[in-house]
């Protein structure tokens, strides 16, 4: 069982997938930051200094806190604002991925596109060249 183990995970795929959540991990911090402290500063800029972190709606009566963890500490609320912040960091992580692997398809087309000019370029062999040409003696025969 440990040697059927050992081969399960040696194999590509699961190498592959566990760099995968890795990397995806460290990149959706990368994207937290973009967006908590880049784009969510300008948003708030242009839209007349709100923070969307504190949208909130009091489900409970007393309820009446001005800042959302306050607000959670006296009862159940209704997070929007955080809720808006959360949609937005999907927005642009999803661009983000968008983005790199249409530049990785275009990246592997030019290759592809590359490789055939490579391989129309070069002549057949000369055996092959001899035997088109006895080819097409015998076909005007």
């Amino acid at each position: 069982m440990l040697n059927e183990f050992k081969a399960f995970i040696a194999r590509g795929n699961v190498m592959d997938l566990a760099v995968g959540v890795i990397i995806g991990g460290a990149f959706g911090g990368i994207v937290k930051s973009l967006v908590d402290d880049i784009i969510m500063p300008i948003v708030g800029a242009i839209f007349g200094g709100f923070d969307f972190s504190n949208y909130f709606v009091g489900l409970a009566s007393g309820v009446n806190a001005p800042t959302l963890a306050a607000a959670r500490a006296q009862g159940a609320v209704l997070a929007y604002g955080s809720f808006i912040t959360v949609l937005i960091n999907f927005l642009i992580l999803a661009w983000i991925i968008f983005l790199m692997v249409k530049g990785v398809n275009a990246l592997q087309a030019q290759v592809a596109r590359k490789e055939e000019k490579v391989a129309e370029a070069a002549p057949p062999p000369a055996d092959v060249q001899l035997l088109t040409e006895i080819r097409d003696l015998l076909a005007k025969r």
